[in-house]
């Protein structure tokens, strides 16, 4: 079951990572204001997850990508709270945006266990 769990992790991260590439505007969208260069963020995180997902499926690195996941699961969660506040202001996903909010901490508790 550890070994099914870790790649649903893996594949997850790899194909979030290539969403970041197909539908670059609705994560652009999701950066806050205050980060100048939303593309190249965008780009970043994008490749981030790709490489952690994959190296999650390499047992020589599966414990260091697992704590990548968790650092970017951590960067990633003042756009999680951006799109939240958004979501609020125009009345829109509030529900959904909100329950994303401690869904982090579940993904970061998952990749946890993966250390």
């Amino acid at each position: 079951m550890e070994k099914i769990s870790l790649w649903i992790m893996a594949i997850l991260y790899i194909i979030a990572g290539i969403n970041h590439f197909i539908m670059p505007r609705f994560y652009e969208k999701i950066i806050p204001p205050f980060f100048s260069n939303r593309k190249l963020i965008n780009w970043l995180s994008g490749i981030a997850e790709i490489i952690l997902g994959i190296l999650l499926l390499i047992p020589a690195y599966t414990s260091l990508a697992a704590w990548g996941v968790i650092l970017l699961l951590i960067a990633v969660f003042p756009a999680n709270i951006y799109h939240f506040m958004k979501g609020v202001k125009r009345k829109k996903m509030v529900l959904v945006l909100a329950l994303r909010l401690p869904m982090q901490f579940l993904l970061i508790w998952w990749a946890y266990t993966f250390t």
